[in-house]
Formats: structure tokens, C-alpha cells, sequence
């Protein structure tokens, strides 16, 4: 049995063997690569991803990555596809295979079908003199000297090679259609991801109690409005306007300082100034703005007028944080 020691430096030798074949993918980079980028982009049709094994299973990634990025791709497996599958390729399609060896009996039964229809073909391959190479129209060369596996056998570094070849792909498809966060937002909308794209403070805020006090206002009522809206703040507005802040710090600390508060209002232990946050700002903006100053709560306003209050726990709970 291999010590700690050994799984280390096998780790590390794994890591650092599919490193050096990423950075050597950058080498076979062709213009077979734009040439075929410019085929996907101008394509009326959708981008058909197929292979066999594992390459099969890069290939469904590959999928979902051009399909999150403003590239419609369905994933069709090769051995299916010679089974009935092959009625997914419509005419304006561009298919993608991708096999490391380019010579798998699935493939080579698969490739004349899909010429036979006229549609373009990628290939993703570390053989580019296989039959998948000889018969495509673009070569993305995936060749690897060597699997990360001891035997050289079991596909690692070069299913490697193939998922990164892939995103490759998707990122200058995404640079070409000006592809932006908004863009990503509307194919994310669910999940942490796409809340941090599109969740705005109004969403947040306007679910949330609204607590404010006018300058006069007299402790016992600070108190009251804080404990019942239980944000642990409450704004001090004047003609709808924020002039200034109370925590229920603020009233522990004035609480420690006198004696007698009979004759305090609001204006005489506000904060005046606060930190605050427009209601059309992205939620993210306002987790940004409470980290960089360490508070957990932020006013709101919405054309000049206070709109209510965004806490700490509101971003935790939307799985903003």
C-alpha cells in the first residue's frame, strides 16, 4: 500500500502532466480552429455534438457550455445515431465529432452518413491523419503524447485536451456574438449564478418591513419601530428623504453612555450620512458596498426617496453570498 506520501507525488505528477498538454494545445491551434469558429457563427442551423465513451460524455459538456453561451447544440451519441438518432442532424446543422483515435467502428459507420447529407463537419481528434481527420472539413488537434493513466490507457490527459479544445470553442463563439453578463443572465436565471445577474435591491427590499423615524421622534419609539420591524435599523426620514440612520448599536451605545434618555429624539444619536443603495442597483452591488465598509445593513433610496432596507441576511438567504 502507497504511503501519503506517494498519493501526493502521484497527484502532482497527474496535474502537472495535463497542464503541460493544455499548454501544448495552444501550439496546434490552426486556422482550421477560426475557420471553423466563423462556420458555427454564420450557421443558420444548431451545433451537433457527437462520440463515443468517454468523448461522449466531453461531448455533453461541450453541449451545455455553447448552449449557456448563446450557441444552440444538442448532444447525439454516436453509437445511437447510426440507430435511428441521426433524423436530429437537419440541414443547415454543423455536427462535431470528437475521438482521440478518429478510427472507432462507430465513427467510421457514422461519418460517410453524415456527409452523405452535405453538413459540415469539425472534428476534435488527437489523429488528424485518422479516417475522422481525413474526412472532416476542420481539424481541432487534440493530440496528446501520453495519458496521465500509467498504462497509457484510460482516457485522462486526452479527454482533457478535448474539454478544453471545447471551451476554447464556446469563449470565441461567445466574444463573436458579443455575448454579455445580461446575455448570461437570461439563459441562468436560476441558482446563485443567475441571482447575482439579474437580482436587483427592489427585489429584495420590497419584501422586507420599512422602518423609519422622523428627527423628533423619542427613544421609546426608536426602540419600538427597530424591535418591530426586526432588521436591526431603522431609517430617519424627513419630507421622504433620508437624513440619517439608527442601530440598535447606536442604542446600546447610547445606552451605556447616560443615565436618563427621556429628553433624546433621533436626531440626537443618528448617524447622519449613511451608506445607501439604489433600489434599481444589482444585490450584488449591495454585498459589495457592505463588505468594503463592514455594516450589515443598507438603506434604500428609489428617485431621491427612501424605499426601505436591504440586509446582510437577505443576500445570505438568496444564495447571493
Amino acid at each position: 500500500m502507497k504511503d501519503k506520501s506517494s498519493i501526493i507525488n502521484i497527484a502532482k505528477q497527474t496535474i502537472e502532466m495535463e497542464s503541460k498538454a493544455i499548454f501544448n494545445l495552444s501550439s496546434l491551434i490552426t486556422d482550421d480552429f477560426a475557420e471553423a469558429t466563423q462556420l458555427i457563427y454564420n450557421s443558420k442551423g444548431r451545433v451537433i455534438i457527437t462520440g463515443i465513451g468517454k468523448s461522449a460524455i466531453i461531448a455533453n459538456k461541450i453541449v451545455a457550455t455553447l448552449n449557456s453561451t448563446g450557441t444552440p447544440a444538442i448532444f447525439m451519441h454516436a453509437a445511437d445515431a447510426i440507430h435511428g438518432d441521426l433524423g436530429l442532424i437537419l440541414k443547415d446543422d454543423v455536427v462535431i465529432c470528437i475521438s482521440k483515435s478518429g478510427n472507432t467502428p462507430e465513427i467510421k459507420v457514422l461519418i460517410p452518413l453524415i456527409k452523405s447529407a452535405n453538413n459540415k463537419m469539425i472534428a476534435i481528434t488527437g489523429n488528424k491523419d485518422s479516417f475522422l481527420g481525413q474526412q472532416a472539413n476542420y481539424i481541432l488537434n487534440t493530440y496528446v503524447e501520453k495519458e496521465a493513466c500509467p498504462n497509457n490507457l484510460a482516457p485522462t490527459t486526452s479527454t482533457t485536451a478535448q474539454l478544453v479544445m471545447g471551451d476554447a470553442l464556446a469563449v470565441s463563439l461567445l466574444e463573436l456574438r458579443g455575448f454579455s453578463s445580461n446575455d448570461f443572465a437570461k439563459y441562468h436565471p436560476g441558482g446563485a449564478l443567475g441571482k447575482k445577474l439579474y437580482l436587483r435591491v427592489q427585489d429584495i427590499s420590497s419584501v422586507n418591513e420599512k422602518p423609519k423615524v422622523s428627527p423628533t421622534t423619542n427613544i421609546k419609539d426608536i426602540i419600538v419601530e427597530i424591535t418591530e420591524k426586526m432588521l436591526g435599523v431603522t431609517a430617519v426620514v424627513e419630507d421622504d428623504k433620508i437624513i440619517g440612520i439608527i442601530t440598535d448599536g447606536d442604542l446600546r451605545r447610547m445606552l451605556s453612555k447616560v443615565d436618563d434618555f427621556s429628553n433624546l429624539s433621533a436626531k440626537d444619536i443618528m448617524s447622519t450620512n449613511p451608506k445607501h443603495i439604489k433600489s434599481e442597483a444589482m444585490a450584488i452591488d449591495a454585498l459589495d458596498l457592505m463588505e468594503v465598509n463592514g455594516i450589515s445593513q443598507l438603506l434604500v433610496e428609489k428617485n431621491g426617496k427612501y424605499a426601505g432596507v436591504v440586509h446582510l441576511h437577505d443576500l445570505i438567504k438568496e444564495g447571493i453570498i
